[in-house]
């Protein structure tokens, strides 16, 4: 079923362009984990990485709104100052309510099990994957964070409770990382603990990346959960 992957699709509500490698799970609706790229990037940089997930899984491969360049795609823009990133807040909710409705859409559209889907992402798209689990955890049941950030800016939008402590959160970030520094990761660590969320914290030897260790570990997450 992996060669799906090299066919994009539009989903009309949202207007996202992406990518779904289906799942194998016989009778029944199937889990699904939502895959976002970083800025400048797409979602052909996480095709090796579906196609070695869990058979189980529907994995979509979706592919942010704006566009910067030849096949460069981003969820807003952002520019990296001595006092850290400055970010579009408007652009960044947008791409946050466009995440929603392409969320809501795809139970329908590819027998998805609506209460058994994961979001996660590199960088901003680990951003964006932090800001839709923190404001509507009613519509996945967990998240992953790949050296990326929780953004100030969203915090006003969450709502603390019980619903927001059903979610189950992974974060995975290099000491090194010169792009976003660990500071971002352990204060991730803080709001999500100051949340309740159920957290799974990893630290690496490592830069800016999504490294073949932080993907086993973020498997090792996933799997008794699908």
């Amino acid at each position: 079923m992996t060669d799906k992957l090299n066919e994009t699709l539009i989903e009309p509500i949202s207007g996202l362009t992406y990518r779904v490698r289906p799942g194998e799970s016989g009778e029944g609706k199937a889990p699904c984990l939502i895959l976002l790229h970083g800025v400048g990037a797409n979602e052909l940089g996480f095709i090796e990485m579906a196609k070695h997930l869990d058979p189980r899984l529907t994995v979509v491969l979706a592919r942010g709104p704006l566009e910067f360049g030849v096949m460069q795609f981003g969820w807003f823009q952002v520019h990296f100052t001595n006092s850290g990133p400055s970010i579009n807040p408007m652009q960044a909710n947008q791409a946050r309510q466009k995440l929603l409705s392409f969320i809501g859409q795809l139970p329908q559209q590819h027998e998805i099990d609506p209460a058994r889907i994961w979001i996660a992402g590199f960088s901003q798209g680990g951003i964006m994957s932090a800001s839709v689990g923190l404001t509507a955890p009613e519509k996945i049941v967990g998240f992953g964070l790949f050296s990326g950030r929780i953004m100030p800016e969203v915090l006003p939008l969450v709502q603390p409770g019980p619903a927001l402590q059903k979610v189950r959160a992974f974060v995975s970030h290099g000491v090194q990382d010169d792009k976003l520094g660990i500071h971002f990761a352990r204060n991730a660590k803080q709001v999500l603990d100051g949340y309740k969320v159920p957290l799974q914290y990893h630290e690496y030897q490592a830069s800016h990346t999504l490294n073949v260790a932080m993907v086993d570990d973020f498997k090792l997450w996933l799997a008794p959960q699908i």
